[in-house]
């Protein structure tokens, strides 16, 4: 059985960076092709939000220590928790 989780990341302020690297992030988690995956970034761009199901921790933990953002040191802040969704399908 697996279990969502939510990913909150805070990005830093260079946003030059954070361009050059927004595809291969994008297409990062695309490619994962998650269960349930919804994501994208906060309004104002500082960073995102993505929930998706995975196995167990630490397979979410891989998913987001290979993200192009994370790799790149980019994030100032990240949050990973499990996530028990009242009333959420499966």
């Amino acid at each position: 059985m697996t279990a969502r989780f939510a990913y909150f990341y805070l990005m830093g302020a260079d946003t030059a960076r954070i361009r050059s690297s927004a595809r291969a992030h994008a297409e990062h988690w695309r490619t994962l092709a998650l269960a349930d995956y919804l994501g994208g970034p906060f309004g104002d761009r500082s960073g995102g939000l993505i929930t998706f199901r995975a196995d167990d921790v630490r397979d979410a933990e891989r998913m987001v220590a290979s993200d192009p953002f994370f790799l790149e040191g980019l994030l100032d802040s990240w949050t990973l928790k499990e996530w028990a969704v009242d009333g959420a399908p499966g």
